[in-house]
């Protein structure tokens, strides 16, 4: 038996249980017909079965209990340990479908192990690249520092967050980046927890951290809005998935 983790776009296919839960295919074979040309990615084991992951490019007809869903909703139909995989899978297909000519001399690449590819003209490597991001909740007192971004779909707020740089430690990022977005700046910058955030393929990294000096002045490419915060008048908070949540939490548990 395989569990199959089977991607339309950002879909996933999930399989419903009797008792009304959710979880994915799990059976000998592709719960979907594969085409000569479609890659099946066998990525580990999972409970004991081997993992299966391919793309199909039409939604199928779902019956027996098989719906789509996406990857983000799953968060709250999957157990969590298949959520992550769904996350890993999404993303090896995400990086198998963005390499597949050489960025050196522009030969095919084949796989070489699981997560590895070598072009078959010039032998360049390449495995899965992670984009490292950090996000940091910024404290004043009883207050936190929320944003809300331009790119947010909502209107929920959420913190300071920004992609790592090239030659820069990660809290070296979490003060930029706070500046940057808000003109402030912090100290006591703190680890918090990391989270694999497969949209399509990132890594975010959670900090703690205090404020130190400054009036908030935002970047407005970036943020619609943002200020501080107290316990008894948040704005509408991100969803339970995200470690912007988790930070928060942790926050309003321990004020």
């Amino acid at each position: 038996m395989k569990y199959w983790f089977v991607f339309c776009k950002t879909d996933i296919l999930l399989q419903q249980l009797p008792d009304g839960s959710h979880t994915v295919p799990c059976q000998d074979e592709p719960p979907v017909p594969t085409q000569p040309w479609t890659t099946i990615h066998r990525i580990g084991t999972l409970h004991g079965h081997e993992v299966c992951t391919y793309r199909i490019e039409v939604p199928p007809s779902c019956s027996g209990g098989l719906l789509q869903c996406g990857l983000r909703a799953s968060y709250y139909k999957l157990p969590r340990d298949i959520y992550l995989m769904a996350g890993k899978c999404q993303e090896i297909l995400y990086w198998d479908f963005n390499t597949q000519f050489c960025g050196v001399c522009g030969g095919p690449m084949k796989k070489h192990t699981d997560i590895s590819k070598r072009c078959t003209e010039c032998g360049k490597e390449v495995w899965p690249q992670l984009a490292t991001a950090v996000i940091v909740l910024v404290r004043r007192g009883d207050e936190v520092l929320m944003v809300h971004a331009r790119n947010f779909r909502g209107n929920f707020y959420g913190l300071v967050a920004g992609f790592v740089e090239t030659g820069e430690t990660l809290e070296e990022a979490v003060a930029r980046e706070v500046m940057e977005e808000t003109g402030l700046q912090i100290c006591n910058i703190r680890y918090f927890s990391s989270q694999p955030w497969p949209y399509p393929c990132g890594l975010m990294v959670g900090f703690h951290a205090d404020y130190v000096s400054g009036d908030i002045h935002l970047q407005r490419e970036e943020l619609s809005g943002g200020g501080w915060f107290t316990r008894d008048n948040l704005p509408e908070l991100p969803e339970k998935l995200s470690i912007a949540r988790q930070l928060i939490d942790d926050w309003l548990d321990n004020s």
